[in-house]
């Protein structure tokens, strides 16, 4: 089954990938989105989602607002996902409040452990962060992209110096994802990417 519980209205849509163009980015793009949407396929095909729909649409708009080095990004894209579910789809039964939460929560990164969320929300959470787990040229993209987000927003010395802490956190937790299915299947190609991103 293809993961598309919900089709969106054109106007929806262009509003979304109009967001994701602006400001222009390296990697937090509309192909972040796609990328999100495979990983949360991939899911459906296996251990399945609640709540399909709700998953969909925070994927879709969890990255709608990005300015880097801003603290409140996702709580004004899951504010923003609520305003666009409200207008373009009264009545069509989504739980707004759980596409809220899943947004709110991907700004924890590297801070939740297993305890922290439910199944699901733990799934969504490594469908953002699968990226991790890439094949190492297109880890070194993601990282590359970054980066290139971050140049003139925040001083380069700090943003290395940031930038360094979280990947060497992420590095030392037990577990790097919060969902078995992604443990199971990322975490070694995770660990050996932020392994020789940190030259270790």
């Amino acid at each position: 089954m293809t993961f598309a519980p919900v089709l969106l209205p054109a106007a929806m849509q262009a509003d979304l990938e109009a967001a994701y163009a602006m400001p222009p980015r390296a990697y937090h793009s509309f192909a972040h989105v796609r990328a999100v949407l495979q990983h949360c396929q991939d899911v459906a095909e296996g251990p399945g989602w609640t709540q399909p729909r709700e998953v969909q649409l925070a994927a879709l708009y969890h990255d709608a607002i990005y300015d880097a080095g801003r603290s409140d990004n996702e709580a004004r894209s899951a504010a923003l996902a609520r305003a666009q579910i409200e207008r373009w789809l009264p009545g069509a039964g989504v739980d707004v409040g759980r596409v809220e939460q899943l947004i709110g929560l991907t700004a924890r990164h590297g801070a939740l452990g297993r305890g922290d969320v439910d199944d699901q929300a733990a799934l969504f959470l490594d469908c953002d962060m699968a990226i991790l787990g890439a094949p190492a040229e297109v880890f070194d993209a993601y990282d590359r992209g970054i980066a290139e987000e971050y140049a003139g927003h925040v001083p380069g010395f700090l943003f290395r110096l940031n930038r360094r802490k979280f990947l060497t956190q992420l590095l030392k937790r037990p577990r790097i994802f919060l969902s078995d299915f992604f443990h199971q299947r990322l975490d070694a190609a995770a660990r050996a990417n932020l392994s020789r991103r940190l030259g270790r």
